[in-house]
Order: structure tokens, then sequence, then C-alpha cells
């Protein structure tokens, strides 16, 4: 199994605060229309067949939905899966959750999603690259796979450790493992390895002064890339 049970019980152990804007999760619920708004500019999500991979309560899955996607999302965190399942049943948002790891779903499903998503996810598990591969086998030919993680440097040590998680308090502490941060060249190697091509890299930035992220092309820290599966 690709999962640290460390990572997974962090997470667990936090599950019940998913969907509360004002808690550990903050970040995810204020980036969300960002990062929503990329794939759909690059993937229009109407109509589509969608895996979100690592999908934790549920945040990305369910606005995905409403954009008119038809929406698997999984994740091997039991109490993250039932605290998405209780949000979907009270805001009425359908998804399919299931507790399977992208192996195992890119095994039994290959090929049948028109696009992948794979956000926050890549810096939580002992090898990213066989994450990558599942969702480059999970998409379709043509279809679309996105990533988001966090870039190895002294940059993001400072901004992604020590500032988000000591010093602004933004995440408990412990919840990210620099030695797991992943570089853009690396992750561009996991894509091509997949067969994969990379066609879009975009960073996210956050300021601390207006408390405000915003998509740009400083890929310091956090950033994104889009990936497609040849036809």
């Amino acid at each position: 199994m690709n999962a640290d049970p460390l990572e997974l019980q962090k997470f667990s152990d936090l599950a019940h605060r998913w969907w509360d804007p004002t808690s550990e999760f903050r970040p995810l619920h204020e980036i969300n229309p960002l990062r929503l708004e990329w794939i759909n500019a690059r993937a229009p999500l109407a109509g589509k067949m969608v895996a979100d991979i690592g999908c934790g309560g549920g945040i990305l899955a369910e606005s995905m939905a409403k954009k008119g996607a038809q929406v698997t999302g999984i994740d091997l965190s039991e109490k993250a899966l039932k605290v998405a399942d209780l949000h979907s049943l009270e805001s009425g948002v359908q998804v399919r959750y299931e507790m399977i790891s992208a192996e195992a779903l890119a095994a039994r499903e290959p090929g049948r999603y028109d696009v992948v998503t794979c956000m926050e996810m890549l810096e939580h598990v002992p090898d990213p690259a066989a994450v990558v591969q599942a969702c480059a086998t999970l998409v379709k030919p043509g279809g679309h796979v996105f990533f988001s993680t966090i870039n190895r440097n002294p940059k993001a040590y400072l901004f992604a450790v020590i500032g988000a998680e000591y010093l602004l308090r933004m995440l408990p502490k412990g919840t990210h493992d620099y030695s797991k941060f992943i570089t853009p060249a690396e992750l561009a190697q996991f894509a091509r390895s997949a067969g994969l091509c990379t066609d879009s890299l975009k960073g996210m930035t956050y300021n601390p002064l207006t408390k405000i992220y915003s998509l740009n092309q400083d890929t310091d820290v956090n950033y994104l890339v889009a990936c497609s599966l040849p036809a």
C-alpha cells in the first residue's frame, strides 16, 4: 500500500473539522475556487467523468460535481470519507466516494475517466511516481490530469513549513515533511515516465498581509501542473 500510516492518522484525527472554513483546513477552502476554475478552464467539467485522488473530506470533489461532473472521490482515510459522505448527503451534491488506493482503482478502472485530479496529495505518499502512473492509467486517451504539490527548496521550507505551520499557524505543526516535497522537474519526469504530456505549470502564492491566494508564475513554493494523455 502506497501510504504512510502516520500521514493517514494525522488527517483522520482532524477529519471532523474538514468542512469548517475556520479550522486547520481553512487554506483548502480558500484555494479551492482558484484550483477549481483553473481545472475547469482547461477541461470543462460539465458532463465529464472525474476521479479525485486523495479527496479527503470532499471539498474539491463536491465543487467539481456542482460544475456538472460525475465525480468519484477516493482516499485511504475512512474517517475523512465518512465526513465527505455525510456532507454530500447534507448538501445534496452527489459524489461517489470509495476507500481505495489510486493504484487499485487504476487496475480496476483503466481509461475510464475524462479528468483525473490529484491535489495536495503527492507530498504525503512514499512513492509519488506510482500515484502519477495510476492517474495516467485512469485517464482516457485525450483526457486531462491535474496535480498540485509543493516545491523542494529553501524558500518552500521557509514558507510552507516554518511560515505556514509555526509562524502564521495556518496549518497544524507536522503537516508537511520537507523531504517529501517534489520539484517541478521531478514531477515532470514522473509524468513523462507515465506517458503524460505536461501542458501547463502554474504557481500559487499567499499574501500574508491581504490573506489572499493567487495564481501566477511563481512556482517556488506551491504549484499546479496540467497534463494530458495523448489520444
